[in-house]
């Protein structure tokens, strides 16, 4: 067996009851590009393609195949940014395509936001930190405070943290065994 297996994830599908609800929120929200639509010969519904990346094909399928009345099964959809101005960004275009049930969490590792897509689909768009402390770990995250005001919260409520680390350090334990 082969210790250089290490499959990278690259794209998921969403089952959906309203594909092209779900298309407009994504592509909006996102700024996700439509690839290709169409009905499958495998899968027999609407299947729509969406990709960011010039060098995937997709990145996310919306699969209109959820029967009527059921919950959403998807834990969350996570998108990574790289900056407060643009988790900032993407709270106003979640908010301004229907998101509902918006919240801020710092994560000590992550600073995040959640939000519920048209079909109840539970979105994250999150951002790394510098820092680790063990997971799950949730504080509170108002991004209506100056990046410094965040930057030094955060700072202090990992720092307090026993499990608090560099980020850099955490990598080398974890995946280099140092």
């Amino acid at each position: 067996m082969s210790h250089s297996f290490s499959p990278q994830l690259s794209h998921m599908g969403i089952s959906c009851f309203d594909v092209e609800k779900m298309l407009t929120f994504y592509t909006g929200v996102f700024n996700f590009k439509l690839t290709d639509k169409g009905h499958g010969r495998n899968f027999p519904y609407l299947l729509a393609f969406l990709s960011a990346s010039p060098k995937q094909h997709h990145q996310l399928v919306l699969a209109q195949n959820r029967a009527p009345g059921t919950p959403s099964t998807v834990m969350q959809l996570s998108f990574l940014v790289n900056t407060l101005s643009e988790l900032r960004e993407a709270k106003s275009r979640a908010l301004a395509h229907g998101a509902t049930h918006l919240r801020g969490l710092s994560h000590g590792n992550a600073l995040s936001i959640y939000f519920s897509d048209p079909e109840d689909n539970t979105v994250e768009v999150y951002m790394d930190t510098p820092w680790y402390v063990a997971q799950p770990h949730g504080d509170p995250l108002d991004l209506d405070l100056p990046d410094d005001e965040i930057w030094a919260q955060t700072e202090k409520i990992v720092r307090a943290d026993p499990s608090f680390m560099p980020a850099k350090a955490w990598v080398n334990k974890v995946f280099h065994n140092h």
